[in-house]
């Protein structure tokens, strides 16, 4: 408390008030602030509080120095003192505790205090001093001269500094205040450089977890390594390396320092060096698999395991199954592993062997709900709905109170039509209030596959979860114009516009298509130009604005928002092909615009991008293109193929003038016949107009 009441009395002392009442934060700033200009004393009242109770003589506290850091500082001019404090006043003795050594000290606090703050006698006149000045005057005129520094101590000290072998307090202090306040450059080059001293376990690992949260990977792993170096016997470093060296993709360090750890004890639990580490590209899985393969992990369940799961990846179940066999013979009921040789079994064996493997494997942990949930998805994939939905009944039963069980329960009741079970599950499940939306929204699915459409709308109405609402009212918005209520469904719109304005923009959208649904194209081109002035950058308005403009008439504006559109989302295929459709419109050998359709119609199946539908559109737009050119067996050549795989009205009406154009009546009769089927052309007034939004 001397050192409080020094700063309190000083005239650095900070009186703070925040509208009349004392701020605590402002006060620990001052007294932080305090501490910084006060460097000699607040080593010692740092010693003080490490010493003041007899737990701490032998212990330092890692709470805040077992944790994260790279560059080595010293600073010369405000550690002289304070290691000269330090070699003068206390003698170090090392404790082993575990595999971490403490650094304690001989002294108890009391003889430090006594030697720190001897008493003065009562001659002593310093009735007139301040604190600051009372506190030299004990350091220069103490009797002690073993434990206190004098003027010509300190001169010898700042010529020739001491040097520590263990890490220092100040050091350890000055790295934690500069953390403290923000400068983490500061603080891991201190906890850095001070873990390379002798007995600096704990200090390491405080630099290590330092440096995982604000070093990158590399420097993380370069600094663990050089640790380790210096201290090829510290186990826990293998640890740190090992799964450092997985996450910066060193395999070659990974698996050195995953064999060393195995050969120290081959069953030792690697889950937690595995844990985020699995690569995503190929070429990186592939280097751990040739990395790990060397090793022999017949003991360890953790890197039998690992090995599996690449082997399985790269399509070698056969000696895949090898290896989670070895870790099942470890942990035979721990159900990753159980699970990951079902996946591997069904890439060897016939559906009936798993789903026996899996039943069995259950039946050995009938609580276990993950093994139920596998052994179902497993029978829905193989298309097998009653015998999952039997199981799942099951399973409801046994998991009583789990509502993920019972609202799959109820969704497979809902796709074999088992309505009855369904509305019972669902109306259970509607008595849980996390799962009350999901319950109303399924409710109104099973009522409208009963032609209950009144009963669905009230359900869905009902549904005010923000992931489902949306869709929930456009089902309403289909109810509505089912029954030719126009107005009623413009309304449902209007009001989850009031109570989800998130939704605003795609309710406007959906607004204007049922305005041009029903004839009123004007009106929907008038809401779209209004609304695109409340949301300017907003894509999805201004790309079904777009779509309602003329290619002709509306040219310039139209090319101005796809220009615009496409600025906003450069790589978006439907801006690309909408731009494209244009400028085909008005120029049916337009470079730009074939060069635009040719570019989406060669993505491959097997690309992200690829889009079946917008493929279509482009070969639509380029058949259409050749048929103003006359060239009609490319028309043909682009056409044929996907509609017969995917017949479209506007599709076959270009086939059709096609083979118009060469003169096959044949091709013609047949392909009218079809199309009068299937899309009564003809008949009725279509115009094979398609709307992109």
């Amino acid at each position: 408390m001397i050192f409080f009441g020094l700063l309190f009395q000083s005239k650095l002392a900070l009186q703070l008030t925040y509208d009349g009442q004392f701020s605590i934060q402002a006060l620990l700033n001052g007294i932080m602030h305090g501490l910084r200009q006060r460097r000699k004393l607040t080593l010692l009242l740092a010693t003080y509080l490490c010493l003041g109770t007899s737990a701490h003589a032998n212990f330092v506290d890692t709470s805040p120095l077992s944790y994260v850091p790279d560059t080595a500082v010293t600073d010369t001019a405000n550690t002289v003192f304070d290691n000269t404090v330090f070699n003068n006043t206390f003698t170090y003795n090392t404790v082993q505790n575990n595999s971490t050594q403490h650094t304690g000290f001989h002294k108890t606090s009391a003889e430090l205090m006594a030697s720190a703050f001897p008493t003065t006698s009562a001659s002593d006149d310093t009735s007139s001093l301040d604190n600051n000045e009372r506190l030299q005057r004990r350091l220069s005129d103490s009797t002690d001269t073993d434990n206190v520094v004098n003027s010509d101590d300190l001169a010898a000290s700042a010529l020739v500094p001491p040097e520590l072998s263990e890490p220092s307090l100040y050091a350890l202090l000055d790295a934690e205040f500069a953390a403290d306040r923000g400068e983490i450059d500061r603080a891991l080059a201190l906890y850095k450089q001070q873990a390379f001293k002798e007995d600096a376990t704990a200090v390491f690992e405080r630099a290590l977890s330092l440096s995982l949260r604000y070093d990158n990977v590399d420097d993380s792993l370069q600094f663990a390594k050089t640790w380790q170096d210096q201290n090829p016997d510290h186990v826990p470093a293998w640890f740190y390396v090992a799964h450092l060296a997985l996450k910066a993709h060193d395999y070659a360090l990974a698996g050195e320092s995953l064999n060393r750890i195995l050969l120290y004890d081959p069953r030792t639990d690697l889950s937690e060096i595995l844990i985020g580490i699995y690569p995503t590209t190929t070429s990186d899985q592939r280097e751990l698999l040739e990395a790990l393969q060397p090793i022999n992990s017949e003991q360890n369940a953790s890197l039998s395991v690992l090995k599996a799961g690449l082997l399985y990846q790269f399509n070698e179940p056969e000696v895949a199954i090898i290896h989670i066999d070895r870790a099942l013979a470890r942990q035979p009921d721990y159900v990753p592993f159980i699970t990951l040789k079902a996946d591997i079994l069904r890439k060897i064996e016939p559906a009936k062997r798993v789903i026996s493997y899996i039943n069995q494997a259950r039946l050995r942990n009938p609580d276990n709900k993950s093994l139920y949930l596998y052994e179902i998805r497993y029978l829905l994939d193989l298309k097998q709905s009653q015998e999952a939905w039997q199981l799942l009944l099951e399973a409801h039963q046994r998991f009583d109170d789990d509502a993920e069980i019972t609202l799959l329960a109820a969704l497979v009741s809902l796709d074999i039509e088992e309505y009855q079970s369904a509305d019972r599950l669902l109306n259970r499940l509607a008595k849980t209030p996390a799962y009350l939306n999901q319950a109303y929204y399924y409710l109104g699915i099973s009522a409208e596959r009963q032609l209950r459409f009144e009963q669905a709308k009230s359900y869905l109405n009902s549904v005010m979860q923000e992931d489902l609402v949306l869709a929930a009212r456009k089902k309403v918005v289909d109810f509505e114009l089912l029954n030719g209520n126009v107005d009623a469904a413009i309304k449902t719109l209007d009001k989850l516009r009031e109570q989800f304005a998130v939704f605003a923009p795609e309710t406007y959208v959906l607004q204007a298509n049922i305005l041009w649904q029903h004839h009123r194209a004007d009106e929907a081109l008038q809401l779209l130009t209004r609304v695109s002035r409340q949301y300017p950058d907003n894509q999805t308005i201004l790309f079904a604005r777009a779509q309602l403009l003329d290619d002709r008439n509306d040219y310039i504006v139209k090319r101005t928002l796809l220009n615009h559109l496409q600025a906003l989302d450069p790589k978006n295929l439907s801006y690309k092909l909408s731009y494209a459709q244009l400028l085909l419109s008005n120029d049916q050998n337009s470079e730009q615009g074939l060069a635009l359709a040719k570019t989406i119609i060669q993505i491959r199946f097997d690309d992200p991008r690829y889009d079946n539908e917008l493929h279509l559109q482009a070969l639509n737009v380029l058949a259409s293109s050749a048929l103003s050119n006359q060239n009609y067996l490319q028309v043909i050549d682009y056409l044929q193929a996907p509609y017969d795989v995917l017949p479209t009205l506007r599709s076959g009406v270009l086939l059709l003038r096609a083979y118009q154009g060469l003169g096959d009546n044949e091709k013609v009769d047949t392909l009218l016949e079809d199309l009068q089927e299937r899309f009564s052309f003809g008949q009725q007034n279509i115009t094979d107009r398609i709307q992109l939004y």
